[in-house]
């Protein structure tokens, strides 16, 4: 997802991913050249976050424990502000969007043999406002090649609960 949000500018940040090597970064899609590390932004996390959300249009943010109400709104003003994208795995209060896997089968093993080809998984996206009707696709995660793919099966294609999946402002 972070690749796609940051397709268009380029620019992206990791503030808390001290996991997040170059070689799984530049793998998921993300060009290093464009990047920004902060992988322990310590206890000030809110003011890297901020200062990091005006030199990135798309940010990853680790686990940083719980948020407090108004620190989350005011990171979703500087946000807003700024258009940032703003992608974290951890529950943030006042969320725009949040994406789960519902299902998720690995594809390609046989009955003790094969090769891994991909993951299949059911998204499911909810959300505030004009979000707030779930919506589903099914997609690779990863697939054959690595990336993530929309799963263009004849009945999901016909299914208009079914859409595909774009990185939103956060905020």
């Amino acid at each position: 997802m972070a690749a796609e949000a940051a397709a268009d500018g380029g620019a992206w940040a990791a503030v808390g991913l001290p996991q997040l090597g170059g070689l799984a970064a530049a793998d998921a899609g993300l060009d290093l050249a464009c990047g920004l590390a902060v992988p322990e932004p310590g206890r000030r996390w809110p003011e890297v976050l901020a200062t990091v959300c005006e030199a990135a249009p798309v940010v990853l943010l680790g686990p940083v424990g719980q948020v407090a109400l108004r620190t989350s709104r005011r990171i979703a003003a500087r946000l807003r502000r700024s258009g940032t994208t703003l992608l974290t795995w951890q529950d943030w209060p006042e969320t725009q969007l949040r994406l789960r896997v519902a299902e998720a089968r690995w594809e390609g093993l046989g009955d003790g043999f094969g090769l891994l080809a991909g993951r299949r998984v059911r998204l499911v996206v909810a959300g505030r406002g004009a979000a707030t009707q779930p919506r589903h696709a099914e997609v690779w995660l990863p697939g054959p090649d690595g990336s993530v793919q929309l799963i263009a099966e004849p009945a999901a294609i016909a299914d208009a609960d079914v859409v595909p999946l774009r990185p939103v402002t956060a905020g």
